[in-house]
């Protein structure tokens, strides 16, 4: 299954309100909006179809399911394959799917074709519950699951529907964070598994693009044709044919191939990036993990040059037995009364045709709550894998703000350039 850590980490928020064009044959674009500042009349594209997102603590989507429809929020996640609502009420949930309520809910039968070769890619077979339905478990890193039967609906997007759509309708599972769990009705998977919301709906490829500045951003499903977004630099999926125990051959699996720190590159093989033999090491791109965290060699290196460039300016805290989120060990002491954060030092990720530059305060974050006697403390945004107890790189949302992020499964790889998402929102007219 993915590494997915959709429940420990603070995410994003999509709240859409999308028209989504469809032609007969072949499916057009689609949009998503931002919040800011006001732009010069002319930007906004003819026709669009547009979402609206909000950044808060899920990456999460509106939309409709059912017949008649009921509204949902469910979270983005680029590293999940199977779309699943909560179908059960339960004490902490506020959002739930009444699947009796829908006249156009159809539960998927063990002896489907659905059930029987569709779900090859579950990490957890499907089993057959006393009813002869497909009955899935779902597992993630932060160690909650969920589980319940695959069935079709319709769902809405905006003003068109797409019929016959494959999700999971959960009735039980553990919650690592339940509190946050309360605030969404499921969660939308978005890798190139056959049962993927963006393989199920046709399209070729999508995009977002998340705002550093507003906590807001855009969902882009379709062709990006504009003429204010630069031309993106593209790396290839890496594809392994065989099945490895470790290696997920549906995520959105890139080749990382060294970090540079400034001008520094982490004098490292490159071999501790690539994936062994069982298919663990592999890089993944995921909009459901906040963070980015890195195996233990390549972490400790960056870690430990960090540190080294940053003495001048930054305060370490020397306290071993904090460890944010689990898997991030360094962190550091800045007095509340600073305006800012310090200059510091560039970081950036080489894939094998393209870069990711994190700089600023994308690099630290400021712990909730947490005060040092006058200081605040904020922790290195790149943890250590190791601590996690996953066998792999994971690129999280936090490092992909203000990138142009576009997932191009007709041509097997991702694209990425640096752009202003703010403004791109109020370009194509999803302005808040």
């Amino acid at each position: 299954m993915p590494i997915v850590l959709p429940l420990l980490l603070l995410l994003l928020c999509f709240f859409t309100h999308c028209t989504l064009c469809f032609s007969a044959s072949k499916p057009q674009t689609l949009i998503l909006p931002l919040k800011t500042e006001t732009l010069p009349h002319g930007f906004a594209p003819h026709s669009t179809n547009k979402l609206s997102f909000h950044h808060n603590v899920t990456l999460t989507i509106q939309l409709s399911v059912g017949s008649p429809p009921q509204n949902v929020t469910m979270v983005l996640d680029t590293g999940s394959e199977l779309s699943w609502l909560h179908c059960k009420k339960a004490p902490n949930l506020n959002s739930v799917f009444n699947p009796l309520a829908s006249k156009s809910y159809s539960p998927i039968p063990c002896s489907s074709p659905v059930c029987r070769t569709r779900t090859r890619d579950f990490s957890i077979p499907v089993s057959c519950d006393p009813k002869k339905l497909c009955h899935a478990t779902l597992s993630y890193a932060d160690a909650s699951s969920i589980e319940g039967n695959l069935a079709s609906e319709t769902f809405g997007l905006g003003l068109s529907t797409q019929p016959g759509t494959i999700f999971g309708c959960m009735d039980s599972g553990f919650s690592s964070n339940s509190e946050e769990d309360a605030k969404t009705t499921g969660l939308m998977g978005m890798n190139r598994g056959s049962l993927s919301f963006v393989t199920q709906m046709g399209f070729p490829k999508f995009s977002y693009c998340i705002s550093g500045r507003d906590s807001s951003g855009i969902l882009l499903f379709g062709e990006a044709k504009f003429a204010w977004l630069r031309p993106l630099n593209y790396t290839p999926l890496v594809q392994i044919s065989t099945p490895l125990p470790y290696f997920d051959r549906v995520a959105y699996s890139v080749q990382l191939e060294g970090i540079r720190v400034s001008g520094k590159v982490l004098p490292l093989p490159k071999s501790v990036f690539l994936p062994d033999h069982t298919g663990a090491g592999q890089t993944m791109v995921d909009s459901g993990t906040q963070f980015t965290f890195l195996l233990g060699p390549v972490y400790t290196a960056l870690k430990n040059e960090f540190i080294q460039q940053t003495k001048p300016v930054l305060r370490v805290l020397n306290d071993p037995n904090f460890v944010f989120q689990g898997a991030m060990d360094l962190c550091y002491q800045v007095p509340m009364n600073r305006p800012s954060l310090p200059q510091l030092p560039t970081v950036t990720l080489m894939f094998q045709g393209a870069e990711m530059s994190v700089s600023g305060e994308r690099l630290l974050y400021r712990v909730p709550g947490m005060v040092r006697g006058s200081d605040s403390v904020y922790c290195f945004t790149f943890g250590n894998s190791d601590l996690l107890g996953i066998e792999a790189f994971v690129i999280g949302h936090h490092h992909q703000q203000n990138v142009w992020m576009e997932f191009d499964l007709e041509k097997s790889r991702v694209g990425v350039a640096e752009v202003r998402c703010d403004l791109a929102s109020q370009r194509l007219g999803l302005g808040v």
